[in-house]
């Protein structure tokens, strides 16, 4: 035992001994899905740091080298004190290390589990420092559309610094309506109008998330909670959280405007900083913006990662990528369209997966329904199928469209929907398109 204690010990000298460029590795301070987090010493000035770093082939795998890119380009803009610094990014053939600020202090998330909720002066500072961060960002373009306890760390005095901007979303990403579509972030701290999916500003929905925090940071609970998703959504839809009475005038009324499920009511960033509540004691946070520190800068060609495009950069072949929200909202008991639309389309939509490719995909379906005798018509990563010959009421028989979306490379979603005609047909060329290009079973169909 003695003997093999001794063999251990050696290798982690040896594991201390890494180096990377001018900073020497030490202990691992981290895990996650793509890599490691490990301690590192910058042994020119001595200075601490901690370096996340990502394996290309994970992300790769994962389809997750934009998530990475794009936290590393959002973190080149920020410089504030309640954000984490991005300070160097170190790229090969096969990892991406980003050289990032040191926090010790851990989550707030285990600061709110081990110790309970805070007193409201203590509450109130770190609220503070939280809002200056994200207002901070928001002058910057930036939304983070992730904020949560666990995306909050804490530094050895206390201080709070925001992190993971992985989901984070910039002017680029807007649609022409000026509002973000994409829906994502984590379920017990999501917006309203993200769940709706009908597009929302990305202020108003990290407003939200805030207040999500403040109210944890006051209570010690979630203001929303059920292990059933579908419930657990209809009480953010609704809002109305149960408020303390033991909590102070201001903090009640600062957590009800921020927790509005009306986005255009809810509170703002510069109502949050005009409040007696908010104003107590207030020290703002000063931006680093002007600092001479160095930019930090990537090399594209050595981070080789494919890149998949800004949310409306994709090619105009390209499959729509869905996420788990959105996956999840294709599970009828599930569907979030029935908080907001009244109408009934149990049997217009079907949806069945297919393990080809987007493209291959397409062309197949083309194929079959070309050899049905129906007319096609191909629009982006859209068919629209029709069925020209008239029933005996002069009707045409069919019109369809279907569309292919990517949940990753390997597995596709083919989503058939009827605008009108005959459901017979309808369900005809459903069950000739599973044979030829569907993998489920019937069993494992989805359909609403």
């Amino acid at each position: 035992m003695v003997r093999i204690r001794q063999e251990e010990e050696k290798k982690v000298e040896v594991k201390k001994g890494m180096r990377l460029g001018k900073y020497e590795l030490g202990r691992t301070l981290g895990e996650g899905n793509f890599g490691k987090v490990k301690f590192a010493r910058d042994t020119v000035s001595g200075q601490s740091f901690a370096v996340k770093i990502i394996d290309k082939s994970r992300i790769a795998d994962l389809n997750f080298s934009l998530q990475i890119k794009r936290e590393i380009r959002t973190l080149k803009m920020l410089k504030h004190p309640n954000i984490v610094r991005l300070h160097e990014v170190l790229a090969s053939k096969t990892k991406i290390n980003m050289v990032m600020e040191l926090v010790t202090g851990g989550e707030l998330f285990d600061r709110i589990v081990s110790n309970g909720k805070l007193t409201e002066t203590d509450g109130r500072k770190m609220f503070q420092q939280l809002i200056d961060g994200i207002s901070y960002c928001h002058s910057k373009g930036v939304f983070h559309r992730d904020l949560k306890l666990e995306n909050v760390l804490l530094d050895a005095k206390g201080h709070i610094k925001i992190t993971d901007f992985g989901l984070s979303a910039l002017p680029q990403h807007f649609r022409d309506d000026g509002l973000l579509h994409t829906t994502c972030g984590s379920p017990n701290y999501v917006a309203p109008e993200v769940l709706a999916n009908r597009g929302y500003d990305g202020a108003a929905s990290d407003i939200w998330s805030c207040g999500v925090i403040l109210y944890v940071i006051l209570t010690g609970c979630l203001p929303f909670d059920d292990r059933n998703l579908a419930v657990l959504y209809q009480k953010i839809c609704k809002g109305d959280p149960p408020i303390p009475r033991w909590l102070s005038p201001g903090a009640r009324t600062m957590i009800k405007r921020m927790l509005d499920p009306n986005p255009v009511t809810r509170i703002t960033v510069v109502g949050i900083k005009a409040s007696e509540w908010f104003k107590h004691e207030y020290v703002p946070s000063i931006p680093d913006d002007d600092d001479d520190e160095e930019e930090v800068d990537t090399d594209d060609d050595a981070f080789s990662v494919q890149e998949l495009g800004s949310e409306e950069g994709k090619g105009s072949d390209s499959p729509t990528i869905i996420n788990a929200f959105q996956l999840i909202g294709m599970s009828s008991f599930l569907d979030l369209s029935g908080f907001f639309e009244q109408e009934n389309v149990s049997e217009r939509r079907i949806r069945f997966t297919s393990n080809s490719s987007a493209k291959d995909l397409l062309e197949k379906i083309e194929t079959t329904v070309t050899e049905m005798g129906y007319n096609v018509q191909k629009k982006h990563a859209k068919l629209k199928v029709k069925q020209e010959e008239r029933n005996q009421k002069g009707q045409i028989g069919l019109s369809v469209t279907a569309e292919v979306f990517e949940i990753k490379p390997s597995l596709n979603v083919v989503e058939l929907r009827k605008s009108y005609g005959d459901s017979c047909l309808y369900r005809q060329l459903y069950e000739r398109l599973l044979k030829d290009v569907g993998t489920s079973s019937p069993e494992q169909e989805i359909v609403t």
